[in-house]
Order: C-alpha cells, then sequence, then structure tokens
C-alpha cells in the first residue's frame, strides 16, 4: 500500500511513500523530449514534455510509479484492489492502458487544466503489459501548482474527484476518504479546550489535541494521519527545510518492517519515498536501507536526447561517523 501527497514549501512539491513486500528494481528515470513513446492504442509520440520519475523499465519502456513533467504536472499511481476496473477498447475514446496513463498524461499535458481536458477523453482499457505483467489495480493522484485531483476507473467509468487535501492513499475509494475525515473534525495542533463539563479538566502534556489521530497502517488511517500532519505542517522558506519537512510528513505513515506480514510471510515496508520539486525537476528519494536523501536533478541531462535516463537507487546505507 502507498501514500502520496502535495505540498507547498519554498516551491511545489510531489511525492509518495512505495508500500511493498518486493522490488521491480526500480530506477530514477527520466525520459527526454525526444524518446519515442509508444502507446498500445494510441499513436506514437515522437516529440513530448520530458519527464522524470521513479519507474521500473521493462522492454525500454518506463513503467512509472510516480513522475513529474518538466512544466511541474505530477503524477502518481497508488494500489486499488478490488475497485478499480477497466474496460474494452471503446470507439471515439482515447483508449489507454493503465500502464500508460502517466506517461500519456505527463508527455502532453502542461498542467491541471489541460489534464482534465485530456482526462474526458480516456478510458482505462483492459490490456496487460505482457503475459508475465498482468494489469495491476490503480488509482491515481494528479497535481500542479493549482491544486490536485484523484483519477478512478470504476465500474460505473471514470470517476474525476477534486482533491482539496493533496493526499491520497488505497481503499476504499476517494469519495470515503474526504468523508471519513469528518470522524476526526475536532482533532487539532493547538491544546484542547474543555467541552467535557463544567469542572476544571486542564491538559496534562502537550500535543493532547489530536488525540484520537489514528496510528495503525491502514489505508483509511494513513490518509487520515497524512492529511492531519500535512495540513498542520511549517516548513521553513529554503529548500532543504522544505524537502526535509516533506519526509517528514511521509514518515507520520511509513511502514516498518514486521507491522504488516503477509500471507505468505513476506512484510510490507516503504521500498522508498520520494520527493519531487516540480518547479526545479529535482527528484529526490531515501530507500528502506538508506536514509540519506539522494537527488536527480533533470535538467542535468540532455532533456533533447533520444534515450532514457536511468539512475540506480542508492540503497547502501550511508552514515555520517564524526569520530
Amino acid at each position: 500500500m502507498c501514500t502520496a501527497i502535495t505540498y507547498k514549501g519554498k516551491d511545489n512539491y510531489f511525492g509518495r511513500t512505495l508500500d511493498i513486500e518486493y522490488s521491480y528494481n526500480e530506477t530514477v528515470t527520466i525520459t527526454p523530449r525526444n524518446f519515442s513513446l509508444s502507446f498500445r492504442k494510441m499513436n506514437s509520440l515522437k516529440k513530448h514534455y520530458a519527464i522524470i520519475g521513479m519507474a521500473a523499465v521493462v522492454d525500454n519502456y518506463p513503467l512509472y510509479y510516480d513522475a513529474a513533467n518538466e512544466y511541474g504536472l505530477s503524477v502518481a499511481g497508488l494500489h486499488f484492489p478490488e475497485n478499480a476496473h477497466y474496460f474494452p477498447e471503446k470507439a471515439n475514446k482515447d483508449n489507454i492502458a493503465p500502464f500508460e496513463f502517466i506517461p500519456f498524461i505527463l508527455s502532453s499535458c502542461k498542467n491541471l487544466d489541460e489534464a482534465r481536458k485530456c482526462l474526458s477523453k480516456i478510458s482505462l482499457c483492459r490490456i496487460n503489459f505482457s503475459d508475465e505483467l498482468p494489469l495491476t489495480p490503480m488509482h491515481w493522484l494528479i497535481a500542479d501548482h493549482s491544486g490536485s485531483i484523484t483519477v478512478e476507473s470504476v465500474m460505473d467509468g471514470l470517476k474525476i474527484y477534486e482533491n482539496p487535501v493533496g493526499v491520497l492513499t488505497n481503499n476504499p475509494t476517494f469519495d470515503y476518504h474526504i468523508t471519513h475525515l469528518c470522524d476526526y473534525i475536532n482533532l487539532t495542533h493547538t491544546p484542547p479546550e474543555n467541552r467535557f463539563a463544567d469542572i476544571n479538566l486542564t491538559p496534562y502534556s502537550r500535543g493532547m489535541g489530536a488525540i484520537g489521530l489514528p496510528g495503525d497502517l491502514s489505508s483509511a488511517s494513513r490518509f487520515v494521519r497524512a492529511a492531519f500532519v500535512k495540513l498542520n505542517s511549517v516548513a521553513g522558506d529554503d529548500e532543504n527545510s522544505s524537502i526535509s519537512q516533506f519526509f517528514h510528513i511521509l514518515g507520520a505513515v511509513e511502514q516498518q518492517r514486521g507491522c504488516v506480514k503477509l500471507p505468505d510471510g513476506s512484510y510490507e515496508i516503504t521500498e522508498y519515498t520520494s520527493c519531487i520539486n516540480t518547479d526545479k525537476g529535482i527528484y529526490y528519494y531515501t530507500t528502506y536501507e538508506n536514509n540519506c536523501i539522494s537527488a536527480v536533478n533533470m535538467h542535468n541531462a540532455n532533456l533533447d536526447s533520444t534515450n532514457l535516463y536511468s539512475y540506480p537507487l542508492v540503497k547502501k546505507q550511508i552514515i555520517n561517523r564524526q569520530n
């Protein structure tokens, strides 16, 4: 399972945790403007906007988990089991396979308004990448500097929700998550007021305004906790402070090995955490094994190239030994 957020600090930021029990040897991947992007039911794009993000590159195709383009539009795909529904090919629609969704949107849309227009013509069709890589049930968070939306392909069609909190996790559907926030409407980052009775009750600890904030690792609880932490978060006005704060926000929902055991005996962990400065095209990340922040700047690559750039993740722990 996963959590994705948007954040405004010094610049605009977008990122996610990938919570999973295995790795596809994903890399930070740059798709330059002249890399030929092919689509199963649409014409290939020989020229398009440059993209940076985390991807598993299979047969020279970038299967992006999360990414941003050179204009700051960002997309993350999150697991959406039982709810996601993909359709047979439809006439008079742009038929896009779900694994093509992120590159399709980011290669051709500069901003959220253009993405909304593009979405009005899309149908997510039932096409596997290969026999070895069948479709994954997904929904998506799309954002730019102006806001964010959630996109869900379900039985009764493609749903597009305005996302006022800039947070997405997994099941249930997004409308439930927003309604669920009402259960925590009294939480506050300030000391609580006594509404219990007309007697002298004084808080005995700092932070008691947030008593009741869920601490488990379910997707519904992670949505509430990420929203509370993000919406109350205060960052400094420089880049280092902003990215540090972003990783602290997602640290509130990270998964430690051993806390989520799966039926096969494996454990779900936060394989990586990402933070994209969408204004500058810099992809920051940490991994489960290495909490030192690494960075890849898309503008340090040749964005007019015809070849993908892939940067393997730095997974070995880096420790600054001071004596």
